[in-house]
């Protein structure tokens, strides 16, 4: 399906941070893959950087990513980790782990959610915050986006491209997946918290609670969508059909696992050079320090069980 170029230029109201900056992003189609250049400022106003627990200031990026417009799902989904997993219509990324660890310790092999409220990254209305770079970024639902494009009313609504070149919708998708005109509903994740309690040796102990990545567990049959937070049905820009992302509510509220295979200049190298400094795409070199209150994700989480 061929998409028209895409390009916003918006002035961001007085509540960002002075200077304010200007939102700018392009999408365009060029021989087998999308390319998306922008500069990660959002086109709603963000919360206020820095704020109590982000001490960060949004500053403009130089991403420049593609994605194949064929994408083919993989045998075997993927797990990711110290990279974005994909970036919104408005050229801000979609990053879901943050650099938080038990005791500030990843080799801990505890990493904790930041949306379990376990331990507080400053996020906005947005379900966004902002890394040292300058970089923001979502964590979650992009409110802000998703009422500009979608209103108020349920409406089906293209957010982003996933690194592996698969759409990502917001959380509303048919009760049908194959019939268009079958009624929409917010679609729930098969992800649920373990019950009982963590290992003692070597960890935090206590119940299980989703206050870390590992305290989650996909089920089979349990929700509306696969492990990777996705399913194959017709769409408004895929009338035919396509396996597209979905974006929830419960975790894991963006995936944390491709179903295809990732394109590398999603790849997280370390600082780019740019404009903001460490950003997430390419040149770079290694990853970023842990614990930086906003700081990408490490690792990936354990395959669902």
């Amino acid at each position: 399906m061929k998409f028209p170029a895409l390009f916003f230029l918006l002035t961001l109201p007085a509540l960002c941070q002075a200077p304010s900056f200007q939102n700018e992003v392009s999408i365009k189609e060029e021989g087998n893959v999308r390319r998306i250049r922008a500069n990660g400022i959002p086109d709603h106003a963000p919360g206020r950087f820095p704020n109590a627990h982000n001490p960060n200031t949004i500053e403009p990026q130089s991403y420049n990513y593609t994605v194949p417009l064929k994408p083919e799902k993989q045998a075997q989904p993927a797990a990711f980790r110290m990279q974005p997993f994909g970036i919104a219509v408005n050229g801000v990324v979609f990053d879901p782990f943050a650099a938080e660890w038990w005791r500030g310790d990843p080799n801990s092999g505890w990493q904790y959610e930041p949306q379990s409220g376990a331990i507080d990254l400053g996020l906005d209305d947005h379900n966004a915050h902002v890394q040292p770079n300058g970089a923001y970024h979502y964590h979650g639902i992009p409110h802000g986006l998703l009422k500009r494009l979608a209103g108020d009313g349920k409406k089906m609504t293209l957010i982003g491209w996933a690194a592996d070149g698969f759409p990502i919708y917001g959380p509303q998708a048919h009760t049908d997946a194959m019939d268009a005109q079958s009624p929409l509903k917010a679609m729930k994740s098969g992800y649920r918290v373990k019950t009982g309690a963590r290992p003692a040796d070597g960890g935090p102990g206590g119940n299980y609670d989703g206050s870390f990545v590992q305290d989650y567990e996909w089920v089979e049959g349990q929700g509306d969508l696969d492990a990777s937070n996705g399913r194959t049905g017709v769409t408004p820009e895929f009338p035919k059909g396509t396996y597209y992302y979905v974006l929830t509510d419960h975790y894991p509220y963006i995936p944390r696992q491709f179903a295809g295979k990732a394109d590398s200049s999603f790849e997280r190298r370390g600082p780019p050079r740019g404009p903001g400094g460490m950003g997430f795409g390419p040149p770079g070199f290694g990853p970023p320090p842990r614990g930086r209150r906003g700081g990408p994700g490490f690792g990936p989480p354990p395959p669902p069980r």
